[in-house]
């Protein structure tokens, strides 16, 4: 590498980034980088991870649609607060203008909290355990850095519903050991945290962000924990009847990751000879098999 990453990280990310050939880019438009084949199969191999997490813990695969109604969107106060100044906006059908705004998602809890109040009817529907790896658009910044700062996010999201708070906050404790789980495999080190309330998720009850200590003595938040309490159920109508008959709001959560992982990694693990990867997600693999001459076993066995 033609920069040292003990001497400037960022210079130093950016190259080993290009060097290895991870993404590109070059397309016109700021913030959406193109995925190259040996870039992307590292981080399938990172969703294949999270996936197997989420199979052992019960939790289903969805997938929604990109577009949001600004209905939808509006619903739930602080949430616009949040995300209204970083939203990409449709506004037209080929010339036509739209009756009504469409979003890019920046994130799925107006999208799929509209169906979940479909979905539940009855307590023996809970919980409810879904998850989803999609792309989200957010317009946040001017800076933008490959998988560390951009506008379009591959992005993990689980989300769940539960018949009260204290059945929520058993989600939250198996979430923070599913973290616990996914960062071990990937060997990087990794804080959680509670986030004071001017730092928490817009709309969360309260906020678990996962940190990573990068090279450059930064802090990388790579994931974050929500307890939502019923903060959505009420704008939204996600209801069940219990079994007394009663209907009640129903408990919700969220646990998010985004390719700021692969970030991370990139970061951690290279050097000043480029790219480094745990084995498991490398895409390339190598096995070193010794060949024993005789007389020279002995030899043989302590180089390897």
């Amino acid at each position: 590498m033609k920069v040292k990453k003990s001497e400037d990280f960022d210079e130093w990310y950016n190259e080993v980034v290009e060097e290895a050939d991870l993404c590109d880019k070059r397309y016109p438009v700021k913030g959406m980088n193109i995925w190259k084949p040996y870039g992307w199969e590292i981080q399938q191999n990172i969703d294949s991870i999270i996936r197997g997490e989420m199979k052992k813990t019960g939790h289903k695969e969805v997938y929604f649609p990109l577009l949001v109604p600004e209905s939808l969107f509006k619903k739930e106060a602080d949430h616009i607060k949040g995300f209204g100044s970083e939203v990409f906006w449709v506004t037209h059908a080929g010339e036509k203008e739209l009756e009504e705004r469409l979003l890019l998602r920046p994130t799925s809890e107006t999208a799929l909290y509209h169906i979940f109040s479909l979905w539940i009817r009855s307590h023996a529907d809970l919980p409810l355990k879904t998850f989803q790896i999609v792309n989200t658009f957010r317009y946040e910044t001017k800076m933008t850095k490959a998988f560390v700062r951009v506008r379009e996010i591959h992005f993990f999201e689980a989300h769940t519903c539960h018949t009260d708070f204290k059945d929520a906050e058993k989600q939250i404790l198996e979430d923070v050991k599913i973290a616990g789980n996914f960062f071990d495999k990937l060997a990087i080190p990794y804080i959680i945290s509670k986030r004071p309330d001017w730092d928490k998720f817009a709309g969360a009850y309260y906020s678990l962000g996962i940190d990573v200590l990068m090279p450059s003595k930064k802090v990388l938040q790579v994931a974050s924990i929500h307890q939502y309490r019923d903060n959505f159920s009420r704008p939204f109508e996600i209801k069940y009847e219990d079994e007394s008959g009663e209907h009640r709001y129903c408990h919700q959560t969220t646990y998010g990751m985004s390719e700021r992982v692969l970030g991370a990694i990139v970061g951690i693990y290279g050097d000043d000879k480029g790219i480094a990867l745990p084995s498991f997600i490398a895409p390339i693999q190598a096995v070193i098999v010794p060949i024993i001459f005789k007389g020279k076993e002995d030899m043989v066995k302590k180089e390897c």
